[in-house]
């Protein structure tokens, strides 16, 4: 599962905050596939953050919940045998996002977000975990449980 195009390409109506390309003031992530994990490449800049050089808590949360939103709808799209475009009306919400701050992430240094698949309960009920990286250092880590829904 090696996708080329951002996993986000293949989610139209792109408004969100995080992850949306159409939304000018957002964070416009982008997620790609690779083998069994999920990755995102990011860099907060200062007007993201909260203490002087540190990013904001709550712009780390976005990232973590957009980019496992992302991750669900591709493992999704593996495991029925779809690529990711013919998967494009299957969204997941977020039913849950337990995080953890395990030291500052500073601005101005790239971050690098996992996202692995941990869980699938009632075939629409997908567990992962996120782990987010400032250069070498794990300063981020989560459990986000994703909904399974269609969009019309």
């Amino acid at each position: 599962m090696n996708a080329v195009e951002p996993i986000q390409t293949y989610m139209p109506g792109a408004e969100c905050f995080g992850c949306g390309g159409n939304n000018a003031y957002g964070l416009q992530i982008k997620s790609y596939c690779r083998g069994d994990q999920i990755l995102c490449e990011w860099t907060p800049e200062q007007k993201h953050q909260g203490w002087q050089g540190n990013t904001c808590g709550g712009i780390l949360a976005t990232l973590v919940d957009c980019h496992c939103m992302a991750s669900a709808m591709a493992f999704s799209a593996r495991i029925e045998g779809l690529s990711l475009d013919q998967h494009s009306k299957v969204r997941f919400i977020t039913g849950s996002l337990e995080i953890r701050y395990l030291r500052p992430t500073p601005v101005g240094v790239p971050v690098l977000l996992v996202a692995r698949l941990a869980n699938i309960r009632k075939e629409r009920i997908y567990t992962l975990r996120c782990d987010l990286y400032s250069g070498p250092e794990k300063t981020v880590e989560a459990e986000v449980v994703a909904f399974r829904t269609e969009t019309i």
